[in-house]
């Protein structure tokens, strides 16, 4: 059963929402974040991704960092850009890209629903980010970045959703990507009916955030041993949660780049992904180019449309200049839901055997590359700091799930979510 509660949220005020929201401090780099708060002091990036307020340089884990960003979150509260709502509430946050609406249950989690299994996680992850996120979650005394979690459909629950659109909204905003954001504040007579619709639910998956949410246990667990209790009476046993249906979510691929061919020359690799894999060579006269390149192509929108893997085991190679289309050999399709992603097949017949990456999750070896940001930056990166590149199919939210409900681990970075939830616009304060 999972436990949410409402609560008072901070957040900016109404004409200072869009200026002050901002992706996610693990979106952009670091250099594209000073570059962001430069131009717009307001960002809650200067909290999200404090280093930015010191010189180039500076530790990312220096104390000072991270009470930095406590600091201004505070001045932002003492000067009104935030404020602190008196009453405690659920929030409904809308989220419309391309057309596409998906509506968000705004609330505090608890902490033990993590530690029990019934929030589920479906990835593993890095200490250094989890370190990352439990002395910021300290420095601010908040949270300030929502966990991203997903639920399986439930027609009640968007009728409330759809109760609470009909009320002035909180914030609405068209961000420089062109997704439109709302938020708006879930009638009373309606808290405990959406409460206990979530509760029947049984478990809720992590779609993203496990960072944050392993580094609000880890704080919370402190917590508990300082005051010598286990009983969940403070505001750090929850942590600050979006839920979402199921329906309403899409997954991108979340693809690949190497540094290197791990001592292999092209045509030793070329030769090594035929061996495992099925391979074809793209060849596409209509695009104007040869070899087929998106960057090259008269028409890119359609070149990388024409590119992009549509089926089960199929995925694309970019080696020198040219794209290969790949497919799993069928006697090498494993059965099993975790074994059987297209993430896990490439990391165990190629990445592994043939580039020595044992670990993706810690090798410098490897990057990866958000499918919002095209399959042309693949071909970019490969110009620049890169042998090769894989293109994949996108992760379904099923397979999500199932992976979940088993209580396995996908590889690193196997679903890319977007729209991304906006920092800033909802703050738990513990």
């Amino acid at each position: 059963m999972a436990t949410i509660k409402p609560f008072k949220a901070v957040r900016p005020k109404t004409e200072l929402a869009g200026t002050i929201a901002a992706l996610p401090y693990d979106v952009q780099s670091t250099a594209e974040a000073r570059e962001i708060v430069a131009e717009n002091p307001l960002s809650f990036l200067s909290i999200d991704e404090p280093v930015v307020n010191f010189p180039e340089g500076t530790d990312p884990f220096d104390l000072k960092v991270y009470l930095k960003a406590g600091a201004l979150l505070d001045a932002m509260q003492t000067f009104g850009s935030l404020k602190a709502d008196e009453d405690a509430h659920l929030y409904l946050y809308e989220l419309t890209m391309d057309g596409r609406v998906q509506n968000g249950l705004v609330g505090c989690v608890a902490i033990d629903d993590y530690l029990n299994g019934i929030v589920k996680e479906h990835e593993s992850t890095r200490v250094d980010k989890e370190v990352d996120r439990i002395n910021h979650v300290r420095g601010c005394a908040a949270q300030t970045g929502p966990i991203f979690l997903a639920y399986h459909y439930d027609a009640e629950l968007a009728a409330i959703y759809e109760r609470a659109k009909g009320t002035d909204p909180l914030f609405d905003f068209t961000a420089d990507d062109g997704v439109r954001h709302r938020g708006f504040v879930i009638d009373d007579a309606d808290v405990e009916p959406a409460c206990q619709l979530l509760d029947s639910l049984g478990r809720v998956y992590i779609a993203d955030g496990h960072h944050r949410v392993a580094a609000a246990s880890e704080v919370a667990k402190a917590r508990r041993v300082a005051r010598g209790s286990q009983e969940p009476t403070e505001e750090s046993d929850f942590f600050l949660a979006v839920l979402f249906a199921d329906t309403e979510l899409k997954i991108w691929p979340y693809e690949r780049v190497v540094k290197d061919l791990n001592g292999l020359t092209s045509e030793q690799f070329l030769e090594e992904l035929r061996r495992r894999f099925d391979v074809e060579k793209i060849v596409a006269p209509q695009f104007g180019c040869e070899p087929f390149s998106i960057l090259g192509a008269d028409d890119p929108q359609a070149a990388e449309e024409f590119l992009k893997p549509h089926a089960l085991g199929e995925f694309c190679t970019f080696l020198d200049g040219r794209w290969y289309r790949c497919h799993v050999k069928p006697q090498n399709m494993p059965d099993d839901v975790k074994e059987g992603l297209e993430v896990s097949m490439l990391q165990r017949q190629l990445f592994q055997p043939v580039l020595g990456i044992a670990d993706p999750r810690r090798s410098p070896r490897i990057d990866f590359v958000g499918g919002i940001r095209g399959l042309a930056e693949l071909e970019r990166r490969c110009s620049e700091d890169c042998a090769a590149a894989f293109a994949l199919s996108p992760t379904g939210i099923d397979e999500l799930f199932a992976v979940a409900d088993a209580g396995l681990l996908m590889p690193p970075k196997s679903t890319w979510f977007e729209p991304k939830l906006r920092s800033g616009l909802f703050i738990h304060k513990i």
